[in-house]
């Protein structure tokens, strides 16, 4: 039996609305299924001035509130200027939304309607049942779980579909999961005549658990309710029986339960002035930084700073969803956010609690679905298709609103409309890596009365929306958008919407009607925060692992989960080589130190570009494009100091000479230049970018031969791709560390450790010198390292690679993450082989927590 693992190739870096795609790969033995996901930070593909289609409304929207904007005569144009106040901007919205404006949005929100269609109910199940008798369980619990958000509560529909899930879930070693399904099946009316294959199947998932009363006490059971009618599962009952007696006498079947070591949890030491921060942490204010965190005593690596749940997170939409339509995507069996994910507390969601009232919304809890209702849900359900047409950014806006309540909204507004609100937003403020110096003002934005700064609406309101800073085009898109979701949201009465007594009774209506002036205040509030989500908002991302039934090769991916709120983390300023790292656990970020931070020194974060990924040219000007400041951190100031009579280039040193294989060195119009003084070759930058373009598309290539089971054509293709790199790169390129990656998958495919080590060395070679050794680049690879040692049984090289391992990414991660938690357990396997005098293999002593759950 071998260890299963991830095997995961990142490029990894921090951003707020957006994230980029990271390729993994995960390598096991054909055992039961077993798939962490450790929260990793966040990512992103496109330039960061760019939001995704999911942040903003639909490009179809977008479009006609830009012709409008042509439309609009040249008076009025500029009466939209950038020094109109957001009750003035929101004013004049309401006044420009004509009927046909609200007809053509409500045509939009009908593409994406949310309401439950019985049809669907049955159409999920049947394409489920396809893939099911497939063997595709994956994507089966996908359909199953569509299905059940289709039904009505409480039917005999919904207990089938629970039954389908349950089966699925069993096929996919998720028995704990498997058990509630079943539970609610029983609970829901499941037909009498199919009870008993249900129930073999509870006992059968209680056998695997190791529980023996149970199974017995659920035999018996069975037993009372089969007849003769039953005889194809008295087979399935008696083999059942034996092994549950077998296993309650200790001679088989020993319970496949984790036995992960518990940790006693991280010491923390809450600061009195800052929620959700450690006492290591201060808060500063001033003119040129604004707002900001520094260390209040020396810190060391890994010590957590910050532990903040969101005050308002957004699931992001498939985008299959919304380039399809919700019928569409129903039916396509790919598995996108709003499938994998609890709605509100964004943690995996294996056994879906569907909302009553729509289709979209699901839940890993019925704790977590009442809350939801409780606190925001039952005033948004109504309008889940027009809040996925007006995109996320909205839905913030509007979720943010409900969350603080109408009072609370009131105060501020009008406390904004009598006295400056002064409010330095982290993206505004320059970042640097000295001390600081002490606070200037009495008094720090966003605190309450006693001083106190919270992760609390004041702390919100108060970020900045930018909005003199915005185009002329993104204030109207967001104005207009906040008018007609006002006018909606009208229609039900305030009073009414706010307390979440009642709802619109048909959310495609074409009721005529404006907003109630009451709406003012929260459109008010509504425009204001989705101005501010530009700069403010945090992508939540998380890792994605799907690999085929049989398989044993497995890719994952970093991918964007949600759009939240952190008012506490929103403090920490940008720097393009931070000091700390934040990942997310549901949503909850946390912030740790990536390195020693002495008293007084800023604490900082890095907000996408990041010095490692891109040159300090283009990292300033997508900082200036996203967050309205030029970035005059100390590694942007070093890299654009004059280095020998030139800039020194991000490019030096990636490429080989053709003729010599010297390094290249960048040159003037784009020449790269031998470094070599006998050697005058020069070669144009496109012509290494065309070759370094064909590579990647070959081993891209070679990736999915690997993954769709031809090792062997795979390794083939590799070797070349190996060969052809070395005529032209340096070791150092990432492009060879990401060919030497693969060939150490393949190379663990085929069960050759000792020759995926090796590859895997030269892989972190290329990561380290290009990330850096303290990376999570690098304590990902070597992570990967540990497990193909610990497999290969060689002992001393595991550990020494676990210690390593665990010193980088206890920085980034934490002592109670999936990933140190595994190196620990490999750790103490190893040492007991090695007290026990080799009477004891790794395979047998291989720690039994990796028998869990697989995402499917």
């Amino acid at each position: 039996m071998l260890l299963k693992f991830y095997y995961q190739y990142t490029t990894t870096y921090y951003s707020t609305t957006s994230y980029y795609s990271t390729f993994t790969c995960r390598f096991q033995g054909r055992q039961a299924p077993y798939s962490p996901a450790p929260a990793l930070p966040s990512q992103q593909p496109c330039e960061i001035g760019c939001t995704l289609i999911m942040d903003l409304p639909v490009e179809k929207w977008k479009l006609y509130i830009n012709q409008k904007l042509t439309s609009l005569q040249p008076l009025l144009k500029e009466e939209l200027c950038p020094s109109m106040s957001l009750r003035d901007s929101l004013l004049l919205s309401l006044t420009l939304l004509h009927p046909e404006d609200e007809e053509y949005l409500l045509r939009l929100s009908r593409y994406y309607c949310v309401k439950k269609d019985p049809k669907m109910t049955l159409s999920c199940k049947e394409e489920g049942n396809k893939w099911f008798r497939k063997k595709e369980y994956r994507t089966a619990a996908v359909l199953y779980s569509r299905a059940l958000s289709h039904a009505e509560a409480g039917s005999p529909e919904m207990a089938v579909c629970y039954a389908n899930h349950s089966a699925a879930l069993f096929h996919l070693g998720q028995f704990e999961v498997c058990l509630e399904d079943i539970k609610r099946a029983q609970g829901g009316g499941y037909p009498e005549e199919l009870l008993p294959k249900l129930l073999l199947r509870k006992a059968d998932c209680l056998l695997s658990l190791g529980r023996f009363q149970e199974v017995t006490e659920a035999l018996s059971s069975i037993e009372e309710k089969m007849s003769a009618d039953h005889h194809v599962l008295l087979s399935q009952f008696n083999q059942l029986k034996l092994k549950a007696c077998k296993g309650k006498s200790g001679s088989v079947c020993q319970p496949a339960v984790s036995d992960r070591i518990q940790k006693d949890l991280e010491p923390w030491e809450e600061s009195s002035r800052i929620s959700c921060a450690s006492a290591s942490v201060s808060l500063n204010f001033s003119a040129c930084k604004g707002r900001h965190l520094v260390a209040a005593k020396d810190i060391l690596p890994g010590e957590i700073l910050v532990s903040e749940e969101a005050f308002v997170s957004v699931l992001c939409p498939g985008e299959s969803l919304l380039l399809q339509g919700s019928a569409e995507a129903m039916l396509n069996g790919q598995p996108a956010n709003e499938d994998l994910h609890c709605h509100h507390c964004l943690k995996q969601l294996l056994s879906p609690v569907p909302c009553q009232g729509c289709s979209y919304a699901k839940y890993c809890s019925h704790a977590c679905a009442q809350l939801a209702w409780r606190t925001y849900h039952s005033r948004e359900c109504s309008f889940g298709g027009l809040l996925l047409t007006l995109g996320v950014f909205c839905h913030i806006a509007l979720r943010s609103v409900l969350v603080a309540g109408f009072a609370e909204v009131s105060a501020l507004i009008k406390q904004s409309h009598t006295e400056e609100v002064v409010a330095e937003p982290v993206a505004e403020a320059p970042a640097s890596s000295g001390v600081v110096e002490e606070n200037s003002a009495s008094s720090i934005p966003g605190c309450d009365a006693d001083g106190r700064y919270s992760s609390s609406y004041q702390a919100i309101f108060c970020l900045l929306p930018h909005t003199e800073k915005h185009s002329l085009e993104l204030r109207l898109l967001c104005s207009l958008s906040v008018a007609a979701l006002c006018k909606r949201l009208g229609e039900a009465g305030l009073e009414a919407f706010i307390s979440g007594k009642s709802t619109p009774e048909d959310q495609g209506g074409s009721k005529a009607g404006k907003a109630c002036p009451e709406w003012e205040v929260p459109g008010e509030a509504m425009l204001r925060h989705m101005l501010q989500l530009q700069c403010n908002a945090q992508a939540v991302s998380a890792l994605r692992v799907s690999r085929s039934e049989n398989g044993p090769v497995a890719s994952s991916k970093q991918v964007r989960v949600a759009t939240a709120l952190y008012p506490v983390v929103s403090l920490l300023n940008h720097s393009c080589e931070p000091n700390t790292s934040v990942t997310f656990s549901g949503r909850t970020a946390e912030v740790r130190a990536l390195q020693s931070i002495p008293r007084g020194q800023e604490i900082l974060h890095c907000y996408g570009p990041h010095r490692c990924r891109m040159g300090a040219a283009k990292r300033r000007k997508q900082l200036l494009s996203q967050y309205f400041f030029e970035c005059r951190c100390l590694p942007c100031l070093e890299e654009l100091q004059p280095v020998s009579g030139k800039r020194a280039s991000s490019q030096d040193g990636l490429f080989h000479c053709p003729a010599c294989h010297k390094l290249m060195q960048q040159g003037a119009e784009g020449l790269l230049h031998c470094s070599s003084g006998a050697c005058k070759v020069r070669v144009h930058e496109d012509h290494f970018q065309h070759q370094l373009s064909d590579l990647r598309l070959q081993a891209e290539v070679a990736l999915e031969l690997l993954q769709c089971g031809h090792p062997d054509q795979s390794m083939e293709l590799l070797l070349k791709c190996r060969l052809d790199a070395k005529r032209f790169l340096s070791p150092a390129h990432l492009m060879v560390g990401e060919i030497e990656d693969s060939l150490a998958q393949a190379y663990v495919t085929l069960g050759k450790w000792q020759e995926a080590a090796g590859h895997l060395r030269s892989s972190i070679q290329a990561v380290e010198a290009h990330y850096g050794p303290s990376s999570i680049e690098a304590g990902q690879e070597l992570f990967k390292l540990a497990q193909i040692l610990f497999n290969g049984h060689a002992v001393p090289e595991a550990l020494h690679t676990i210690q390593e391992a665990e010193n980088v990414l206890s920085r980034h991660l934490g002592p109670q993450s999936t990933e140190l938690q595994e190196l620990q357990e490999m750790k103490a396997c190893l040492e007991e082989l090695l007290g026990g005098g080799g009477g004891t293999s790794v395979a047998s002593a291989r720690p039994k927590m990796f028998n869990k759950i697989m995402n499917y």
